[in-house]
């Protein structure tokens, strides 16, 4: 791997070259965070409905419980 010497100019071409890269870069994380952050909304949901189904069979099973000590 050869190194190469540092240039001692920024010329206008590669100032707008750095540019684009940058502006390329921010666009994909933004796209990234999008995605992530959908993700969890929809873990989230997920979460909440199996939250919801087990309370439901909780009391499901305490009725359950007290209708088989009533008789």
């Amino acid at each position: 791997m050869a190194v190469l010497a540092p240039r001692e100019k920024w010329t206008d071409e590669r100032l707008d070259d750095l540019n684009a890269t940058v502006d390329d870069f921010k666009t994909e994380m933004r796209e990234g965070f999008a995605r992530v952050d959908a993700d969890i909304r929809e873990l989230r949901a997920e979460i909440a409905a199996v939250n919801r189904n087990m309370i439901a069979g909780f009391f499901v099973m305490i009725a359950a419980i007290i209708g088989s000590n009533a008789f």
